[in-house]
């Protein structure tokens, strides 16, 4: 690995962990979301730093190739982010038949409720 490869990932991956920080830091990303990407990042940055751990963890894991291993971990990472987005999506949609079918039931209320007043 050249000298530019290894300031260049570490840079890219110092780059990604900041700006998610930034962006809890900005309200523009809630914790609970931000887990994994900050788990990502920190995993980038140590891989960055120590290239030969990635070398030592493939050959453990039983990976030829060490970039397989990040293949493997990043889509393992985005498969986390999914499915906790899934979840999520599934309370919200949840939540909202929930007030949904309050709302009607406040409406055939009030409906009632003016159709005897008026007669």
């Amino acid at each position: 690995m050249s000298t530019f490869q290894y300031l260049l990932g570490i840079c890219v991956a110092v780059v990604t962990f900041v700006i998610v920080i930034e962006m809890l830091r900005r309200r523009r990303l809630r914790e609970r979301h931000a887990a994994w990407w900050l788990v990502a990042g920190a995993l980038a940055i140590v891989v960055s730093v120590f290239p030969q751990l990635l070398d030592t963890a493939a050959g453990a894991l039983g990976f030829d190739v060490p970039i397989n291993l990040v293949f493997f971990v990043s889509l393992f990472v985005l498969f986390l982010v999914a499915l906790q987005h899934s979840s999520e999506l599934t309370e919200l949609e949840a939540h909202n038949r929930a007030i949904v079918e309050r709302l009607m039931v406040l409406e055939l209320k009030l409906e009632h409720q003016l159709n005897e007043e008026s007669q």
